[in-house]
């Protein structure tokens, strides 16, 4: 089966260039890019696309998402996270392993790897724990995950307390190419915090966590990377002085990097007096200062990678009320649309948006995609920038519809998505397809 793409506005994540090319695919690679016109051989069971007047991008990469399956299919399944995650824009997904059972071994590992490929949408990367059962005492065998497929070792959900257990994870994430992803809080600073610590907790009567919790384990995992020399990539940023932090370090030479997520970009602590439980999430939403450095850091390069930490829950879950509600929301399917409002407000360029959803977490990963060219991975996306639409729940593919943005107006669409030379999802309304 091959997929033939035409007359698409082509962006090329390695250059920063837009320039207007068909795309052909043969199996699972791409076979061409040519003009508009330009007459090449193509199969005649083709699925054709048209994409006149659309940008077509390398599929987008999600290198945070909790797809809960094995043990809490209630909130999410592998498939229904997938399904999102392409209908959202998102060819591949990373997904943490704070499961049930937890995956810290080869056993789970392989069946993440498994439900991913049987589901047939995203490509599904399993990120290992660092620690047996997120248990912060042991390391769990890097070298045996890592032949199972694992692309990464975290406790997200949890923090790596032990200075010199995370000191032996990242020399042994180094030695055996895994990404060490760190959940950076203090888990004594923030005990029993629900928001972030100022005068929206104050007004609400609410215990609330302070930045200081997120900035002191940044800083630890800096030192930790100067001392052993080894990457460290820091989860979830949400406050100032973490951006700071990083910048100081990169600007060092320290090999850091980090991400943030789109609800603190564009969301302040201030959200929660109206979507309550909905603007829950661990790190809390910030401070509207918080908020400018965020898309500071974004802009200057400190914060690499945009990534959704898409975080489902049931809605009886979400009910319990502010203080009993699990942290989290989900993500996947608005994380496009809340980037691209980056852009038009003038934060980032259109090409760099992209790559920091694009070949910058391919890069760290180490995984394929990223990029469109010739003998490249056949992941791609058809989007729509300009099209505006109110996000309901009708839309929502998630299991879950925890979030803050349903009812929002949100600019910017996936129209298709060509994952691994065949098409898997497309937007009925929107986009002619034919064989």
């Amino acid at each position: 089966m091959s997929v033939v793409i035409r007359g698409g506005m082509v962006l090329d994540t390695v250059h920063g260039r837009i320039e207007r090319l068909d795309v052909l695919t043969r199996g699972d690679r791409i076979a061409a890019l040519y003009a508009p016109g330009e007459e090449i051989d193509i199969p005649g069971q083709a699925v054709e696309i048209d994409a006149g007047g659309k940008l077509v991008v390398p599929g987008l990469l999600d290198m945070h998402v909790h797809l809960r399956e094995p043990g809490q299919e209630h909130k999410e399944t592998i498939a229904s996270g997938s399904l999102s995650a392409v209908a959202g824009g998102f060819t591949a997904v990373a997904c943490m392993p704070n499961t049930k059972p937890v995956n810290d071994c080869v056993e789970v590992t392989e069946f993440i790897k498994e439900a991913g490929l049987k589901a047939g949408y995203a490509h599904v990367y399993p990120i290992a724990s660092v620690s047996i059962g997120q248990s912060g005492r042991s390391l769990t065998d890097f070298a045996a995950l890592k032949a199972a497929g694992a692309v990464g070792v975290s406790d997200d959900g949890f923090t790596v307390v032990d200075s010199s257990l995370m000191r032996k994870a990242l020399l042994e994430a180094s030695r055996w190419g895994l990404l060490p992803v760190s959940h950076s809080e203090d888990p004594w600073l923030s005990r029993g915090g629900v928001i972030n610590e100022g005068n929206v907790a104050e007004h609400l009567g609410i215990q609330g966590i302070p930045s200081a919790s997120e900035e002191i384990m940044v800083f630890r995992e800096i030192l930790l990377a100067k001392l052993t020399g080894c990457p460290v990539h820091i989860a979830h940023v949400s406050t100032g002085g973490s951006v700071e932090l990083i910048r100081r370090a990169k600007q060092e030479g320290i090999r850091v990097t980090a991400e943030t997520a789109p609800h603190y970009f564009t969301l302040d602590d201030t959200a929660v007096v109206k979507y309550h439980a909905n603007a829950k999430m661990n790190p809390p939403l910030r401070s509207a200062k918080d908020v400018a450095a965020i898309k500071k850091g974004l802009s200057e390069g400190v914060i690499d990678v945009i990534a959704t930490d898409h975080a489902p829950h049931s809605t009886s879950e979400k009910a319990a009320g502010l203080r009993d509600a699990p942290f989290g929301i989900i993500g996947l399917q608005t994380a496009l649309p809340l980037t691209l409002a980056l852009v038009k407000e003038g934060v980032l360029s259109l090409e760099d948006a992209l790559g920091k959803l694009t070949i910058r977490p391919a890069s760290l990963l180490g995984v394929p995609g990223g990029e469109i060219r010739e003998g490249g991975a056949a992941d791609m996306v058809v989007l729509d920038i300009n099209t505006s639409y109110i996000f309901d729940e009708s839309m929502v593919l998630s299991r879950s519809c925890n979030s803050p943005f349903l009812g929002m107006k949100l600019t910017g669409r996936n129209l298709a998505a060509v994952v691994g030379g065949k098409l898997v999802w497309q937007s009925i309304r929107s986009m002619p397809v034919r064989s």
